[in-house]
């Protein structure tokens, strides 16, 4: 079993990214990992555009980034590029925050021209911050997410047929946690 941070760069609290992301997490857990969710939205926000690494909430998500063996980054595209919000968070990690982990990307947007968003604005930021792995990152429409009546997420059906293996690669290239490993 490995431990997962499933990080949220959305600003919205109806976000689809987060909706995707929760839709993700759920896959993960099946696969036996242990999953944690972090919506950077919820953090201060003095705190976290003032790098203000004291801050017990600040202080937490970057504890949460030291135990995870695997990191998922959802975020919405805006002009382009990852969010603003994400960018603040990322900055106040430290600079190897993600030496030794795998890391799989993922964007949301309302048109396929944001499409490279993932490899051209994301990945690089995710490189120079040591990921031992990336795995292929993934794009998802925003008219492909869906609320069910039960309010869950539903993904438009060739969707979630292409994101499947790409969820299902990462959680097969991801390293069992030592601790959790050696309990059960």
């Amino acid at each position: 079993m490995a431990v997962i941070l499933s990080v949220s760069g959305s600003p919205s609290a109806t976000s689809r990214t987060t909706r995707l992301l929760r839709h993700v997490d759920h896959r993960l857990v099946r696969h036996g990992h242990l999953v944690e969710a972090l919506d950077v939205r919820t953090l201060p926000a003095e705190a976290l555009l003032g790098a203000d690494t004291g801050n017990p909430a600040i202080a937490r998500a970057v504890a949460q980034f030291e135990r995870a063996d695997g990191v998922v980054i959802g975020t919405p595209v805006y002009k382009a590029a990852y969010s603003g919000l994400l960018k603040a968070l990322l900055d106040l990690l430290p600079q190897y925050a993600l030496r030794g982990k795998t890391v799989l990307p993922l964007a949301t947007g309302g048109s396929t021209a944001h499409v490279l968003a993932v490899d051209y604005a994301l990945r690089p930021v995710l490189n120079s911050m040591g990921a031992a792995h990336i795995t292929q990152g993934w794009f998802v429409l925003d008219r492909h997410i869906g609320v069910r009546e039960d309010g869950g997420t539903e993904l438009e059906r060739e969707t979630e047929v292409l994101l499947t293996p790409v969820v299902d690669a990462f959680a097969a290239a991801l390293r069992p946690h030592p601790e959790l490993s050696a309990v059960g």
